[in-house]
């Protein structure tokens, strides 16, 4: 009778960290970066219909990298979760960080139980009645969620960009100055992305009650007109 083949735990679960990580590198690259009066969110997404980024509920945006199908389930789930929540109780009590905690459960469980783990990265943001209030949770593959103050990055070659974005952050930067800090961070100085190139998303309270804003292509065309360089 022939012996079972083992596998240690341990092995198991880099193997899933290290095939979840290399789905994720291979998608662009997403920013979220906290400006003077909200959040941006900025993708590399040159599609107009298969979106990185997204409203979930009245202050709360999402955006998400690697498989497209699987983060987008996740935004559709979330969505419903929001709903729910707003219906049975209030729309005040739907926030960021219980439903982060509710993608972070569901994202663990499918890492630690099922044979494939999810090949995503989500990010959940919200922006509060003051700035001290926004909030940035950043959701890996295993569930782990780091609540980010100033900016996060998820997808591509993140720890490049992570180097970027330090070396050029400073808070309080207004929209244009936000929007052409993130071109920086994801394009490097060697690549030049364009309107086309590019999803953008706003969370900000000028907005009224749904606070997120997609920007089209005349308003980023406009707010990178206005910015000042980044090197």
């Amino acid at each position: 009778m022939s012996m079972p083949y083992y596998v240690s735990p341990e092995q198991v679960m880099k193997d899933r960290a290290e095939y979840a990580q290399k789905g994720i590198a291979r998608g662009r690259a997403l920013i979220g970066v906290v400006y003077d009066h909200g959040i941006l969110l900025v993708a590399e997404n040159p599609s107009r219909t298969l979106h990185k980024i997204s409203e979930i509920y009245d202050r709360i945006g999402f955006a998400g990298v690697g498989k497209y199908n699987e983060f987008d389930q996740l935004r559709v789930a979330g969505i419903r979760h929001a709903d729910t929540k707003g219906y049975s109780y209030s729309r005040d009590d739907v926030d960021a960080r219980s439903l982060a905690n509710v993608y972070a459960q569901y994202l663990g469980q499918v890492f630690t139980q099922e044979m494939k783990p999810l090949e995503v990265e989500i990010l959940v943001a919200e922006i509060g009645a003051t700035a001290d209030l926004n909030r940035l949770y950043h959701i890996a593959y295993d569930g782990t969620v780091t609540d980010e103050q100033s900016y996060t990055i998820l997808g591509g070659d993140a720890e490049l960009l992570a180097q970027r974005a330090e070396s050029i952050y400073r808070s309080g930067w207004t929209l244009p100055e936000a929007l052409a800090g993130s071109l920086f961070v994801l394009a490097g100085a060697d690549r030049t992305l364009g309107v086309d190139d590019l999803e953008v998303g706003v969370l900000d309270l000028k907005y009224g009650r749904r606070a997120f804003h997609r920007l089209e292509a005349d308003e980023l065309s406009a707010l990178l007109a206005n910015a000042t360089p980044t090197a």
